[in-house]
């Protein structure tokens, strides 16, 4: 809803959104940049039409660029404009001024009244501390004349005065902008606006952007780190009175030229026109593209038409922005791509707060864009149509993925009734590239012995559940997990929202079938429930299974499937819990898995953020490797059923072997080794073989630090390394009839060296 007034220079309309009322003035005819703190007549003016009105929470001036004052700025000219009124209602008080001008007293009308009207109706729209200031002056003379004057007449007439200076400068005391300027007042000049710059500071955006930024930099801010993703500038600041960082990022959009904002805005017109329909969003990359080709053709005919020369670079620059805010996800994209962006999480009501990220070096930090309500329904409105799912009263979760140019994420989205105040959101980023073991050794996450007993017990086919609080990154390591299978084997994922890295895997030669079933919390879409997903996969080949997380009513199936075969290859999924015992009682008891069927489970794999004893820091770490043994009957904690393969020790920072597996007292991976000729009853070859694994994961690790490579960690070149290891193992096995470690280790190392020195060269 808006109200609409004027048709000339500064027309203005009301806004009205739920609870907001934003004044937005139209200053594209102006001559002057629109600014509170710098221009008296934009002060003014500003103030009529709050008085005209009423009041509002915030204040747009639109000209090219937006420039917004939020919610306590705008209160407190709101509370300016009553107290014009307040005062101007006073109707006795200006009937004693006009009789006083008109009684034949020169010095009441010449000086006193006519200076007083003209503070009140001039000076304190266009200038409300100078007329503040102008009272107190006038206020102290006028005492200091009273104290001189004999004249009962005029000392009825001074107090009268100084009465009603004392009544308008009650009223302005009682107002925050006054509280705000007192600390600047001391020697001010009328028309000094320096203290205005004080308490006002708008937002600046383009105003083809529904999002806002604050993009001046905090003053008293301390700079931490500063980086550029693209042409995205980015910062750190640590901010007084709060232990959350900021980070603030300067995108290209704000610091392009008068004549580029220009053209982006009469494209983005034009492009606007067009709405995509539901059917386009089944391609998205394609849809993009499109949009991208048109957009550059737009932009190139518009320049020709405004005698504007641009290059290549530029026009691109501003295709990308364009489609950005068209098609795409505004400065939600900028943050995504960030790789040291690990979550994003929007807060309702929307407008009010700024967007908080979780910085892979920094922790939680705040951000300097505020989005708003256009925006964010926007959002849901794209994501509805790229998901295909609902998001309504019925359906106030929605759980999908997001792909855009050089990232993916996660997405949830939920909304009313579950969200009173609109919509919220929360972003996962994935990494681009799939996490690795030896990835998770640089990051201190898991020890290289930790990385050689998962390689072992992953290529002995066993069935292993990653468990976790949130964000401990238990994603993550299943997709480090699957990147250890031989690429020989058919790997089968089911996930409810596409995390897995299936594309960068599949593009690196996996033989790798995605299944996207229904979300447990969507109804009534045509999507094939998780649990019949799962009992599918049994009819379609021997592969290993990937879950994404065992969440629901799909837990009976995943260990149906676990039972009756899939065991020829591994089988893997992730779950919410903070213990073994913990994975238990939520299969068993939360999921009504039976507790025989649990004993499918082989191992656990915990992970779990450590802090720091300030509280201000955290990490990931798998905490325990647990194996679940098969002898206990009804409760695996108090028959010795869990048996912990490796712990955490906080001293040492990483995790330790216990002594059960140390001296061989682990049945899963003695089932391993009965499997293999070499190994049954030979508990050494068995830990040999791990401390082999363990040691070139490590000397991988160790060859990126010495040489600076940190692209062998990567999981290109893991494959390939896991790939070379067991082809010298089977070819020193079928040499010598036996897995010589020692042997096995330096071959490899040769084949290492050659590969970084190949690399190297190029």
């Amino acid at each position: 809803m808006a109200l609409f007034k004027g048709k000339k220079i500064c027309s203005y309309e009301v806004i009205r959104e739920g609870d907001e009322a934003i004044l937005k003035v139209n200053c594209e005819k102006c001559t002057f940049l629109p600014s509170l703190e710098d221009n008296p007549q934009c002060m003014s003016k500003t103030i009529a039409k709050l008085i005209e009105s009423g009041n509002v929470t915030k204040i747009v001036f639109s000209q090219k660029r937006d420039y917004e004052y939020d919610y306590d700025q705008a209160q407190i000219l709101v509370e300016i404009s009553k107290a014009y009124k307040k005062i101007a209602r006073q109707k006795k008080l200006f009937e004693y001024m006009n009789f006083a001008s008109d009684s034949g007293c020169t010095k009441c009308a010449n000086y006193r009244y006519s200076r007083i009207k003209d503070i009140i109706f001039n000076l304190l729209m266009s200038d409300p501390v100078g007329a503040y200031v102008e009272l107190k002056r006038t206020l102290r003379r006028e005492k200091i004349n009273i104290e001189k004057t004999s004249n009962e007449e005029c000392i009825h007439c001074e107090k009268k005065f100084i009465s009603i200076l004392n009544y308008i400068i009650s009223v302005l005391d009682k107002t925050k902008l006054i509280t705000l300027a007192k600390p600047y007042i001391a020697g001010f000049k009328i028309g000094d606006r320096s203290v205005y710059r004080q308490i006002f500071s708008p937002t600046i955006k383009p105003d083809f952007m529904f999002t806002k930024l604050m993009a001046s930099y905090p003053s008293e801010g301390d700079e931490l780190a500063s980086y550029m993703i693209g042409e995205n500038e980015v910062t750190i600041f640590d901010v007084p009175d709060t232990v959350q960082y900021l980070y603030h990022i300067l995108p290209p959009e704000f610091k392009i030229s008068e004549e580029k904002y220009d053209l982006l805005d009469k494209a983005r017109k034009i492009i606007s026109e067009y709405q995509p329909k539901q059917s386009e969003f089944v391609n998205p990359e394609r849809m993009r593209q499109v949009f991208y080709n048109i957009g550059h053709d737009l932009i190139e005919d518009l320049a020709e038409h405004s005698n504007l020369t641009l290059k290549s670079k530029d026009v691109e620059e501003l295709t990308n922005i364009l489609v950005r805010y068209t098609v795409g996800f505004g400065l939600i994209e900028v943050l995504l791509q960030d790789d040291k962006v690990q979550d994003i999480t929007i807060n309702s009501p929307m407008g009010q707060t700024p967007i908080f990220i979780v910085h892979q070096e920094f922790g939680e930090c705040s951000t300097n864009i505020i989005p708003t309500r256009t925006e964010s329904e926007s959002w849901a409105s794209k994501l509805r149509m790229l998901s295909g799912r609902p998001l309504d009263e019925a359906n106030p979760i929605l759980d999908t993925e997001l792909t855009i140019p050089n990232a993916r994420a996660r997405v949830a989205v939920i909304s009313a009734p579950l969200n009173p105040s609109g919509l919220a959101y929360a972003f996962r980023r994935h990494r681009d590239k799939p996490w690795t073991l030896p990835l998770f050794i640089k990051n201190r996450m898991i020890s290289p012995l930790a990385a050689g007993l998962l390689s072992f017990v992953i290529d002995g086919s066993r069935t292993i559940l990653v468990a976790g609080t949130r964000s401990a990154g238990k994603s993550s390591l299943l997709g480090a997990v699957m990147v250890e299978i031989m690429r020989k084997y058919r790997i089968i994922t089911i996930e409810d929202t596409l995390e897995l890295p299936v594309g960068s895997l599949r593009k690196l030669g996996y033989n790798i079938q995605s299944m996207k079933v229904a979300a447990a919390m969507t109804k009534g879409t045509t999507e094939v429930s998780a649990d019949e997903g799962i009992r599918t996969t049994l009819r379609m080949g021997d592969s290993c299974l990937i879950v994404g997380e065992v969440r629901s009513t799909e837990a009976l199936a995943l260990y149906e499937a676990m039972r009756v075969g899939a065991l020829a290859n591994v089988v893997a999924g992730t779950i919410h819990g903070d213990s073994p015992y913990g994975v238990y009682d939520r299969v068993v008891n939360d999921l009504k898995v039976p507790k025989t069927s649990f004993k499918a489970t082989d191992l656990i794999v915990v992970a779990n953020p450590i802090k720091s004893p300030d509280g201000l820091h955290k990490w990931r770490r798998v905490t325990e490797i647990t194996e679940v043994r098969k002898h206990w009957e009804n409760d695996p904690m108090i028959e010795g059923g869990f048996s912990d393969l490796m712990k955490y020790d906080p001293k040492n920072d990483q995790l330790e072997p216990s002594k059960d597996v140390i001296n061989g007292d682990s049945d899963i991976l003695k089932a391993i080794a009965g499997n293999v000729k070499e190994w049954a009853s030979d508990w050494d070859a068995v830990w040999s073989n791990i401390m082999l694994r363990a040691n070139t994961k490590k000397m991988l690790f160790d060859y990126s630090n010495k040489l600076k490579m940190p692209n062998i960690l990567e999981a290109d070149f893991v494959i390939n390394s896991n790939d070379e290891f067991h082809r010298i193992s089977d070819k020193i096995h079928e040499e010598i009839g036996s897995l010589d470690s020692k042997r096995i280790l330096n071959e490899w190392e040769e084949w290492l060296k050659k590969e970084l020195k190949s690399k190297k060269a190029k």
